[in-house]
């Protein structure tokens, strides 16, 4: 019984502990990934607006439901891996420029996606910078110490690949 109480305490510690480092921790940040593609600047930006195909190449989403347009910009549900996420464009120059926020106020984070489309010899540069903030605690240590913040970024990019070679 006494292994016990003292296995529970160090649990607890540990678990005051990260939530401790997480306070600690910056709630918001701002990271960065670039990529060479295959395409040119209108391809690329064809498979980053074209939301409702999103399930088609990329594999962290399973289904998208378009929502109403908000003040004229496309807006979305995607539902996948990381649980329904609600996004909003906030603003489009095609074929270089598009911002993307999570319209979500209930998730333990948020923040925009700025995607920067470019030509380049053979193809494309597109350049994704995260302004993102992470209200959890808990979930603020996984970020910076486990998982990184450029994650998501990084899959998206390898996926983004992929169908850029699969249209070719």
């Amino acid at each position: 019984m006494k292994w016990l109480l003292i296995a529970g305490a160090v649990v607890a510690l540990l678990i005051l502990g990260l939530v401790v480092v997480g306070w600690l921790l910056p709630q918001k940040h701002t990271a960065s990934q670039r990529a060479q593609l295959g395409a040119p600047p209108e391809a690329v930006w064809a498979l980053l607006t074209g939301v409702e195909a999103f399930p088609a190449w990329r594999s962290d989403v399973k289904a998208v439901q378009r929502l109403p347009d908000r003040e004229g910009l496309p807006a979305w549900v995607e539902e996948g891996s990381h649980g329904r996420i609600t996004f909003a464009t906030e603003r489009r120059e095609p074929p270089r420029l598009l911002v993307t926020r999570i319209a979500d106020a209930d998730l333990p984070f948020g923040g925009t996606w700025t995607y920067e489309v470019a030509p380049a010899p053979g193809g494309s540069t597109l350049t994704i910078t995260e302004d993102g903030a992470i209200y959890n605690p808990v979930f603020r240590v996984m970020a910076r110490f486990v998982f990184g913040y450029e994650a998501t970024m990084k899959a998206f990019l390898q996926s983004l690949d992929e169908a850029v070679k699969e249209k070719r």
